[in-house]
């Protein structure tokens, strides 16, 4: 029987490329995204290129009780892609109440509930990957898009203290952390006209994801795609938090 795995905000950007990777390393797939119709575009591609098997769940992990439902409908998996995220730009006081709750259901409570829900099949497997997808914006405070940037830190240190925690066990927990990437993150974020998004730094989700994915291969508990982003990542460990807060401000702004 082929291994299986589950992924998050499948119907684009790294999800998608993710998505297309481990079903040519023969894993079948569950995919997972608000779209229906988009997800069975790409089931059907997956399908006819690789020949696994592709199931759709269509649901709005923003909504609390949407892990446990695809839990109880998937069951058992080897390898979970906690993808799905999205990002607020602006002034945290200016942002919809209701938006900046759905961010944090969606970034942090989600990937949270599906990873305990998983884990125990996992364990009992001795066997099983684990990928949450961070971004180097974990590594600094970011005005303009603070809730965003809070909650990518919470997914880096959450997955690092878990992945310590199961040391033994067979199953591994791999942060994704991406820089700026090639994805509909800017458009949804309504910050395509920020310094950040036209600084010419991006990369192409499909490079990260094939970064990612052999990462999360050879259990990696952090990986940061591209020699640029992690040196980035590392200053910030060496320059005064005033400094990196005001740089940061100063990326996120608007080009006027």
């Amino acid at each position: 029987m082929m291994p299986r795995a589950l992924i998050t905000g499948a119907s684009g950007g790294i999800g998608l490329e993710l998505a297309r990777i481990l079903a040519r390393e023969c894993y079948d797939v569950v995919l997972v995204a608000r779209s229906r119709s988009r997800l069975e575009e790409i089931a059907e591609e997956l399908r006819k290129t690789h020949g696994v098997k592709v199931d759709v769940i269509a649901r709005d992990l923003a909504n609390a009780g949407a892990p446990a439902e695809i839990h109880r409908q998937v069951g058992s998996i080897d390898v979970l892609v906690n993808n799905a995220g999205f990002g607020l730009y602006g002034n945290f006081v200016d942002s919809p109440p209701e938006e900046e709750l759905g961010l944090m259901h969606l970034n942090m409570d989600a990937l949270v509930v599906l990873t305990r829900l998983f884990l125990p099949g996992m364990i009992e497997a001795h066997s099983g990957r684990i990928m949450n997808v961070a971004s180097t914006a974990a590594f600094q405070p970011g005005p303009l898009m603070a809730l965003y940037y809070a909650s990518k830190a919470f997914v880096l240190h959450f997955s690092e203290a878990i992945n310590n925690e199961l040391k033994g066990t067979g199953v591994t927990v791999t942060v994704l952390c991406p820089g700026p990437t090639e994805t509909g993150f800017q458009a949804r974020a309504a910050m395509e006209d920020s310094r950040l998004t036209r600084m010419g730094m991006m990369m192409s989700a499909k490079d990260v994801a094939e970064k990612g994915y052999r990462a999360l291969m050879r259990g990696k508990t952090v990986y940061i795609p591209g020699l640029r982003n992690r040196l980035l990542a590392q200053s910030v460990r060496l320059t005064p938090r005033k400094l990196v807060t005001a740089v940061a401000r100063k990326i996120q702004d608007r080009v006027h």
